[in-house]
């Protein structure tokens, strides 16, 4: 109460001077002195705290400099600048070599059909897999999870033989499978190896995020170009399924730092209008790469020219330590300015841009602050905060959500019986998940251009929540009536709602998880943008991870992990409406901007009428941050939270 009383006599609503010794600049930039302690202030503190010099106050860095979409870019060209569009190709490019590697496992490990070679010389089918079991679920729209069932002979009879031979539906005359013989008793292996890239892809995500807010994006990028060379080649010359299994592990690691530092380094690039186009563009050259993989599989025909052929792209990559920059907004988020005054200078020389362009001036204040020290921030500040964490951890059970449906969806549609599969054919397979996929993101540009991040996100969600309900409980009626004698329903009819719920389901589950991602790098503030990018994609990889889990217990369980995760598509539908609204907004930049970023009303209020947001000023003192004081001074405080003026 005192300190709302000093600031109401003061006749602002900006908060004067906290205990912290921190005064907000002047107009200008112009900064104050820091008060004197009071004796009583300074008497239980000790003499230790008059010692240490106070640092400079975070609000007197310059409003220019804090303002990226709304100062530093257009100074820049936005993406008009022949440099910029440079940048943005060089991250497009790699996303056809990503298709390739995340979805070699569809090949790699395709369980193929199998008997034992009799002395007679005669091929007898014993234990052979029937192909309906081969591989149905296992082309996700993003990545693909395993869909290799225990082999069905359960006659340790059947499984005595010293000679395999294999029928491989995949394109290949040899796969990792047929190498080491991993069938019947050795089938689990299979599992294992498809487990370890997903889990390295997960911790990947996480400690590469959190490592690209300390040293950026840059170097991240490159290290993993480096160590996916490495380990993606040595896994070529694995000896047996344990090397094999634990070298993919590492490859989904470094793999992992590849997309999470491009993909971070794509969205602060754009401008606010252009950002979702851009992301789009990544997402359907990387469908490419999963076009173009059975192709790939057969013109290489074996699986270890195969995985060389999908690593050494990535050698092209190394040319990035010369041509790709550090991220600019990181810099300047940061307060690396020595370095972004170097950065700007060099897009002015690519651009062929001069200095009279420069109408804010940029360049001069950069020079102002350039003996500024750095402030690098870590994602577990955002436990500290009120709203930002809540909109990251709603976003992260969404992906989780999204992805972990899609497999219940998929083992539906392809089903995990013969006489539910829709085709015998793998390509066929492969290629309608692919389709599925590929409709769902073009249905998501004009649904996230019309209806916003927001909307579009509640939109799908609530399309995934009505296909997996009716699902459970409409087909389950529809059983019960089939079974009557005059009720005119047969199986058929079931299959083919089954079928149709299937579709939908997958479609707007890939939207879910697809967006669930992109709306959390626009709401995560620049600081913390890597480590917050790295919670939505291990929570995307965890929802993975439960495909493979229910094959390795022979679907055990999958109809309560079906109900499960729709009781969580409930759930989100009501955490999606405590979202912001991030469509042509400015991406926040700190950690007090992304919690100043809460949630919009779904109608704009009227003119005249009092908005039930909150200003910044308001939100400052009613969410209790400490480094408030950090918020740029050219941002009005007659300003609602999310960018709209209060009346």
């Amino acid at each position: 109460m005192a300190i709302d009383r000093r600031r109401e006599a003061g006749g602002g609503g900006r908060p004067l001077p906290e205990e912290n010794g921190s005064v907000p600049g002047a107009a200008g930039g112009a900064t104050a002195s820091p008060p004197v302690p009071s004796p009583a202030s300074t008497a239980g503190a000790g003499a230790e705290i008059q010692a240490v010099p106070l640092p400079p106050p975070a609000a007197t860095c310059s409003p220019v400099l804090l303002d990226y979409d709304g100062s530093v870019l257009p100074f820049l060209g936005g993406l008009g600048g022949r440099y910029q569009r440079i940048l943005v190709l060089l991250t497009w490019v790699p996303a056809l070599f990503i298709g390739f590697s995340k979805f070699s496992d569809s090949f790699l490990l395709d369980q193929p059909d199998f008997w034992c070679r009799e002395a007679d010389g005669q091929g007898n089918w014993s234990g052979s897999l029937a192909p309906s079991h081969a591989n149905r679920s296992g082309n996700s729209s993003i990545f693909p999870p395993p869909g290799l069932p225990t082999p069905a002979g359960g006659n340790a009879s059947e499984c005595d033989c010293h000679e395999w031979h294999y029928r491989i539906r995949a394109g290949l005359v040899q796969n990792v499978v047929s190498k080491w013989d991993l069938v019947c008793d050795s089938a689990w292996k299979v599992h294992i190896a498809k487990f370890s890239l997903l889990v390295g892809l997960i911790f990947g995500h996480l400690i590469t995020g959190c490592i690209a807010d300390w040293v950026g994006r840059r170097p991240i990028l490159l290290f993993s170009v480096i160590f996916i060379l490495v380990f993606g080649l040595t896994v070529a010359l694995s000896v047996n399924v344990t090397m094999f299994s634990t070298l993919r592990f590492f490859e989904g690691f470094c793999l992992a730092g590849i997309v999470l530092s491009l993909y971070a380094l794509r969205i602060e690039l754009c401008p606010p209008g252009h950002r979702f186009m851009i992301t789009m563009v990544a997402s359907f050259i990387e469908m490419a790469g999963q076009f173009l993989m059975p192709g790939l599989a057969a013109l290489c025909r074996d699986w270890q020219v195969l995985q060389a052929v999908i690593i050494c792209p990535f050698l092209l990559m190394l040319l990035y330590w010369i041509v790709f920059p550090e991220s600019l907004r990181w810099l300047m988020a940061t307060q690396q300015f020595e370095a972004s005054k170097e950065l700007i200078l060099q897009f002015m020389h690519k651009n062929r841009m001069n200095t009279e362009s420069d109408i804010k001036g940029v360049v001069p204040e950069l020079e102002k602050e350039i003996a500024r020290r750095p402030k690098k921030v870590c994602i577990v500040k955002v436990v500290g905060t009120r709203n930002l964490w809540k909109n990251i951890v709603v976003l992260c059970v969404n992906s989780l959500t999204g992805y972990g449906i899609h497999h219940c969806f998929a083992k539906s549609m392809m089903g995990h019986e013969a006489k539910m599969t829709i085709t015998q054919n793998f390509y066929a397979d492969y290629y309608t998940m692919a389709g599925i996929a590929l409709a769902s993101c073009l249905a998501m540009c004009p649904v996230v251009g019309f209806l916003g991040r927001r909307g579009g996100l509640l939109l799908f969600m609530i399309l995934t929540a009505l296909a997996s309900l009716l699902q459970l409980g409409l087909l389950n009626l529809i059983g019960k009536y089939s079974q009557l004698p005059d009720s005119g329903m047969s199986d058929s009819v079931k299959d083919k709602f089954s079928t149709a719920f299937s579709i939908v389901g997958m479609f707007s589950s890939h939207a879910v998880g697809s967006l669930s991602v992109f709306f959390c790098a626009e709401i995560t503030p620049t600081v913390i943008r890597g480590g917050g990018l790295g919670l939505v994609l291990a929570s995307a990889g965890f929802g993975r991870l439960t495909a493979p889990i229910m094959e390795l217990h022979n679907q055990k369980g999958y109809f309560l992990h079906h109900v499960i995760f729709a009781c969580c598509t409930l759930i989100c539908i009501i955490c999606i409406l405590l979202l912001p609204e991030s469509k042509n907004q400015n991406l926040p930049e700190n950690i007090p901007d992304g919690e100043h970023y809460t949630r919009q009303p779904l109608l704009p209020h009227k003119k005249g009428e009092q908005p039930l947001l909150l200003t910044n000023s308001e939100l400052k003192d009613y969410s209790g941050l400490h480094d408030s004081a950090a918020v740029s001074d050219g941002i009005s405080e007659n300003t609602t939270a999310n960018g709209m003026k209060s009346m």
